[in-house]
């Protein structure tokens, strides 16, 4: 189905939501078609939320934050998510912070349907003083002392891929993440890719993710920039270090979202619409 109608049907106002992909395969044209169709009170889950939560938190769609590690990579702050945090703008936002490995162990047991997570981490830091959701349990067996967290289940998990074949099942390379945990964990599963081919060819350091976990998927080339995907484009770092500037004022910010995602129809329109060098 088309992306806009995957978005449509699929998310909805106050959803629990996780874009994810790690360092690549970013799902930003989701991300775009989520603010377009002015979704809000969303409960985001991201291990990085790069580029496309600043853009979804500068726009007034999320109340909370699910997260670990929350920077412009390579560049620095994430201006958007750090004025909602310490200014309430546009809207006060809730934060869950954890670590990778936190959120790697709740998206494993929101997979399994487990309950929690366990993890050796946490436990010299300071992070659990300032989350109450991280908790601790004793090993039943051994008696060691571990972290806990809860399961992460998202209402909805969008995930960008490089093919998809006719019979609905999707095929992921290069670097995974948590990309297979959180599609599992999910109620409700939305990929968009790159093309749609007969067969899914071979591929290194990659996995399938078969049509029946799959609620919807979405042809959209390109629906990964300014990320990479592995195999067709490359990242835009110039891209990244320009949106350093653009998102440092909240005017700026607002009139570069408005020209490039909410007066564009489509992932198509967006790319079209920006500088032909960073498209």
């Amino acid at each position: 189905m088309s992306l806009a109608d995957a978005i449509e049907r699929f998310v909805s106002d106050g959803a629990s939501v996780a874009l994810e992909g790690f360092t690549h395969l970013i799902p930003f044209a989701a991300g775009h078609e989520i603010i377009r169709q002015r979704r809000r009170e969303l409960h985001l889950i991201r291990m990085t939320p790069d580029l496309i939560y600043d853009q979804l938190i500068g726009i007034g769609c999320a109340r909370k934050l699910t997260f670990s590690w929350g920077g412009n990579p390579g560049v620095g702050s994430l201006h958007r998510l750090r004025d909602a945090v310490e200014n309430h703008w546009p809207r006060a936002l809730e934060l869950d912070e954890h670590s990778h490995a936190g959120m790697a162990a709740a998206f494993c047991a929101g997979a399994s349907r487990l309950p929690f997570g366990v993890l050796r981490g946490y436990l010299d830091t300071d992070l659990p003083a300032h989350n109450p959701n991280i908790r601790r349990v004793a090993c039943p067996f051994t008696g060691e002392v571990l972290a806990a967290v809860p399961a992460l289940n998202p209402d909805v998990t969008i995930l960008h891929a490089q093919r998809a074949d006719r019979a609905g099942n999707v095929a992921i390379e290069g670097i995974l993440g948590a990309t297979r945990e959180a599609a599992l964990a999910a109620t409700t599963l939305i990929v968009t890719v790159e093309e749609i081919v007969e067969a899914l060819p071979p591929a290194m350091n990659g996995i399938v993710l078969p049509h029946w976990v799959i609620t919807a998927v979405a042809h959209c080339p390109g629906g990964a920039y300014p990320s990479y995907a592995q195999g067709h484009y490359a990242r835009d770092n110039v891209f990244y270090k320009q949106w350093d500037e653009i998102a440092r004022d909240r005017s700026r910010f607002l009139a570069w979202m408005h020209r490039h995602v909410l007066a564009t129809g489509d992932h198509r329109a967006f790319l079209a619409s920006l500088p032909q060098e960073a498209a």
